[in-house]
């Protein structure tokens, strides 16, 4: 059967629409294999529409991403984008060969951005990170634990209550900024820019105010970050690491020992807040919660970075509630006493289960009441 750019839009429509009607976040699919979908992170198999079911899966793909996009999949196995469906809605898409079959992952992104409160953060780190003129934030955690949600929410909050240049180097933009109070330049690699690394070296000459980096994969992109911080700008960027120890030291590790005391005494001067976070299923299956990690930066977590006493930093952190940081156990024991998670299943999230088990003891002076 061949498909007109009409029909096509249709078919891809019916598609799109078991997400939204499932209320899921991601859908995966192959040539020739089931259909998924995740709901509340949990994967669940879903019946594909009779009307697709008759159309190569070749044609379908065709459809999804553009001939011209399709040609250079064929050619490089691998295709990362993001496109607007069913009026409206975003979704991020990959594509890729899995044993000679091309499948899909596609991810369903919020039509609305998430106001602030509504993210599961402590409302006055988010408002002080908003307020920020200058330095790094960072937003890290696993794929799929929430960072782009987090970081559209702030972006968004600034659009809304600031006069300057928001400026993205995004792959793919996910989350469409509309200028509001603030000037907002999205750039997307591959369409508006060769490379990161290309936008990376033009970015200071675009007078940006407030600059979205997404992820920060290597050491070039790390030292722009830092660069961008000391030079004056409000910079937010994203790792996959578990915690700010891990994210101190990923981030020092990156460049050569010559270098890393340097390194060190830039990222102390520069790093305003470490954010990490995952989403955690409750019991019932019916939602999910944000849990987080957050390290603010104090003189006595500046003075740890500088002498490399990282190890220290977590303990600092969980007698710090006062400046708004809280520890990821903290955070997941909350869930516990709200009964939407178990004790147990706390402890699968849990970057140290011992120290989760002392939120839940009982003082020994109320056991000899």
């Amino acid at each position: 059967m061949s498909l007109t750019s009409e029909t096509s839009t249709d078919l891809l429509d019916d598609v799109f629409r078991l997400l939204l009607d499932a209320g899921a976040s991601d859908l995966h699919w192959s040539d020739g294999g089931s259909l998924h979908l995740r709901v509340n992170g949990f994967l669940e198999l879903a019946e594909v529409p009779e009307s697709v079911s008759r159309i190569s899966f070749d044609e379908l793909t065709t459809h999804l991403i553009g001939r011209d996009n399709f040609a250079t999949f064929v050619e490089r196995r691998e295709y990362d984008g993001a496109r607007t469906v069913l009026g409206g809605s975003r979704v991020r898409i990959n594509v890729f060969f899995k044993r000679g079959r091309i499948a899909w992952a596609v991810r369903l992104l919020p039509s609305e951005f998430f106001p602030m409160e509504s993210l599961g953060l402590d409302l006055d780190i988010c408002a002080r990170i908003c307020e920020l003129k200058q330095g790094l934030v960072l937003v890290t955690g696993a794929t799929g634990s929430g960072k782009t949600t987090t970081l559209a929410s702030l972006l968004h909050h600034i659009n809304r209550h600031r006069r300057e240049h928001i400026f993205t180097i995004e792959d793919p933009i996910e989350y469409v900024h509309e200028s509001r109070e603030c000037m907002v330049s999205q750039r997307e690699v591959g369409v508006d820019t060769a490379s990161f690394h290309e936008a990376l070296r033009s970015v200071l000459r675009e007078d940006p105010d407030i600059v979205l980096l997404g992820e920060m994969r290597d050491r070039i992109s790390m030292d722009a970050a830092l660069t961008l911080s000391e030079t004056g700008h409000l910079t937010f960027a994203t790792l996959h690491t578990s915690g700010a120890v891990d994210t101190i030291s990923r981030i020092i590790s990156a460049f050569d020992s010559m270098e890393q005391g340097q390194i060190r005494e830039r990222l102390a001067t520069n790093l305003k807040v470490v954010i990490t976070q995952q989403l955690v299923p409750w019991t019932n299956r019916e939602g999910r919660s944000l849990c987080a990690e957050i390290m603010v930066s104090t003189k006595a977590i500046r003075a740890m970075i500088r002498d490399g006493k990282e190890r220290q930093m977590l303990s600092a952190i969980e007698t710090s509630s006062d400046e708004g940081m809280t520890t990821m156990n903290k955070s997941l024991a909350d869930l516990v006493k709200r009964r939407l998670i178990t004790q147990k299943e706390a402890g699968l999230y849990s970057p140290d289960r011992d120290s989760l088990k002392r939120h839940f003891e009982v003082p020994q002076l109320m056991r000899s009441v």
